[in-house]
């Protein structure tokens, strides 16, 4: 077992349990690791193929993730090396086979944490998680570490329209890709304000388990669920007149959105199984990486509660289009993980700043953060930081050669693709994603068995 890396601050879900992504695709073994889980006391999220895992958690991110080395689609090793930009520091579990170790110990020099041999003790696995979900989530609502907009003319801009409206009441609308740096917004108009020393409550909409999305945010009242003895006080009643970050709101379901709505135009809300009104007088502050126009226009998302959030719109543009702030965002992660791990601080390589530059960064700053994080425990006490560190996944690419894929295999993964777009914009309603595809329903059952989307 590798020395635990130490997490950064991540934006992970709150509000709830510990969250265990399972990547496997042995029924037997993904349903029993779910419900030994859920009994502990973690929400978990279970993918039956690489492909599924990868679409998800470059949306979403989880606490820890369990992987088989064995998929039906990818291989562990290219789930880790494609999702690994997004992945960050969230510690990644293989489960492998006797004679798969070679490869799992290759995947932990490569970033991963830890990894277990089948047969397992489901208490041995157990052990694992609880440790690097702990850390996880003490990462995850760590406020010292909080950061600063970076100095760049369009983050300067940025920082000066929060100050204009740091003290007004009405809504906020954070808009940009995952992992610009909408929470730090959000946390940064919130210690400007006069609300500095009030709660910063964040409901992470994209991380919530549905059935118990409204319990979560707006609470319940005593035995208006079964077994339950007690009241819970929802996460708008937790905020008090601080500041509610709604984080990624275009995920909010329908009948939500409608309850919403109404908190934002009266402040009144009710705890479910209550029938008395309850007042709030907290700031709502959302954000989404979707196009929350366009889910108006296909009904989707309501009209009138995106005109009511939109009050003051901010666009948080991608790190690629602010190269000013990739060097000094370096330095500053650099110097914070150092010092908090009690290291030295180490400069980049020469060639290091190079390729920092030259990334596209799909992540943003939250890939940036997870990377300097990542290299720093790779590189220990070394004086340095090379490009090697800083992307692992390029020694994993060499090592699997550059093989091109057969048009076959290319047509292939086009095909899936375009379905399972077709299925998440149709919010899973295959007689709809037939007529967007232009084939029968029946055609894309087919399709959809042959190519194992599930």
């Amino acid at each position: 077992m590798t020395a635990s890396r130490q997490p950064a601050l991540r934006e992970q879900p709150r509000g709830s349990q510990p969250l265990i992504g399972i990547v496997e695709d042995d029924p037997i073994m993904g349903e029993s690791l779910v419900q030994r889980l859920r009994l502990e006391g973690y929400e978990t999220r279970w993918w039956k193929s690489g492909e599924a895992a990868l679409t998800s958690l470059n949306e979403s991110p989880c606490h820890v993730l369990v992987c088989d080395i064995r998929l039906p689609d990818l291989s562990g090793e290219q789930l880790f090396r494609r999702v690994l930009p997004t992945l960050g520091t969230t510690p990644v579990i293989f489960i492998t086979a006797f004679g798969e170790i070679e490869q799992a110990v290759r995947l932990m020099q490569a970033g991963a944490n830890d990894y277990i041999t089948k047969p397992f003790e489901i208490d041995a696995l157990l052990a694992k998680i609880a440790l690097f979900s702990a850390r996880e989530v003490a990462a995850g609502s760590n406020t010292p570490g909080r950061e600063a907009l970076s100095g760049s003319p369009a983050m300067r801009r940025l920082h000066d329209e929060l100050l204009r409206i740091k003290d007004r009441n009405d809504p906020v609308l954070l808009l940009g890709e995952t992992g610009v740096g909408k929470e730090v917004a959000a946390r940064q108009l919130h210690d400007l304000s006069l609300r500095r020393d009030l709660p910063f409550v964040i409901v992470n909409c994209a991380t919530l388990p549905a059935e118990r999305t409204e319990i979560m945010i707006f609470g319940h009242e005593r035995s208006s669920i079964p077994g339950s003895r007690t009241a819970h006080v929802g996460l708008v009643e937790q905020a008090g007149a601080g500041t509610l970050f709604m984080d990624e709101i275009s995920a909010l379901a329908p009948v939500l959105q409608r309850k919403f709505l109404r908190l934002i135009e009266d402040k009144r809300y009710t705890r479910l199984g209550g029938i008395q009104e309850m007042i709030s007088e907290a700031r709502i502050v959302s954000s989404s990486n979707a196009d929350l126009p366009t889910l108006v226009r296909e009904g989707q998302f309501r009209a009138d509660l995106y005109y009511r959030l939109n009050a003051t719109e901010l666009h948080i543009l991608p790190l690629r289009a602010r190269r000013d702030d990739i060097i000094p965002l370096v330095e500053h992660f650099i110097t914070q993980f150092a010092r908090n791990a009690g290291n030295r601080i180490p400069s980049l390589a020469s060639g290091a700043a190079t390729e920092l530059l030259d990334h596209s960064w799909p992540g943003n700053v939250r890939e940036l953060r997870h990377r300097i994080q990542r290299a720093l425990d790779l590189v220990g006490a070394a004086p340095q930081i090379s490009a090697h560190t800083l992307f692992p996944e390029r020694s994993l690419r060499e090592e699997q050669g550059d093989r091109v894929a057969t048009l076959a295999e290319a047509r292939e993964r086009t095909e899936r693709l375009h379905i399972e777009e077709a299925i998440r914009q149709t919010r899973g309603e295959l007689g709809k994603a037939a007529v967007l595809l232009g084939v029968s329903r029946t055609t894309l059952w087919e399709k959809m068995r042959r190519l194992r989307i599930q």
